[in-house]
C-alpha cells in the first residue's frame, strides 16, 4: 500500500534542518528507503511565503498569498512510499529526520 508522508514544521527553525549534520541525517534516510524499493517521490517545498491559496466562491476566484491554515508550523515537503502496513510506515516516518522537531503526518494514498 502507498502512504504520503506530509512533513511539516515551524519554518522559523530551518535552521535545524539544513545544518550539515541534519542533511546527512536526511540522505541516510532517503537512501535507505531508496536502496529498499519503497520511494515512490520525495519533494521539498520553497517556504510557505511563496506559496498562492486559491478558493472559489461561486463564479469569484480568490487568490491568498501565503498558506490559507493559520498556523506556525507548513508544509515543507512529502514523500510517497509503499509499505506492507501502517506499523512499516510509522517506523520510516519516526526516522525522517524532521520528526524530531517538526512532525510526520501519514496518511494511506487511495488506489485507483
Amino acid at each position: 500500500m502507498r502512504y504520503l508522508l506530509l512533513i511539516s514544521a515551524d519554518e522559523s527553525r530551518i535552521d535545524d534542518a539544513v545544518s550539515p549534520e541534519a542533511l546527512a541525517e536526511f540522505r541516510r534516510w532517503l537512501t535507505d528507503l531508496q536502496d529498499r524499493g519503497m520511494l515512490r517521490a520525495h519533494v521539498g517545498l520553497h517556504p510557505s511565503n511563496t506559496a498562492t491559496t486559491v478558493r472559489v466562491r461561486g463564479a469569484e476566484v480568490l487568490l491568498t498569498d501565503g498558506p490559507f491554515a493559520e498556523t506556525k508550523d507548513q508544509v515543507g515537503g512529502l514523500a510517497i512510499i509503499e509499505c506492507d502496513d501502517l506499523d512499516e510506515v510509522i517506523g520510516i516516518a519516526a526516522g525522517h529526520p524532521a520528526a524530531a522537531w517538526g512532525q510526520v503526518e501519514i496518511r494511506p494514498v487511495i488506489e485507483p
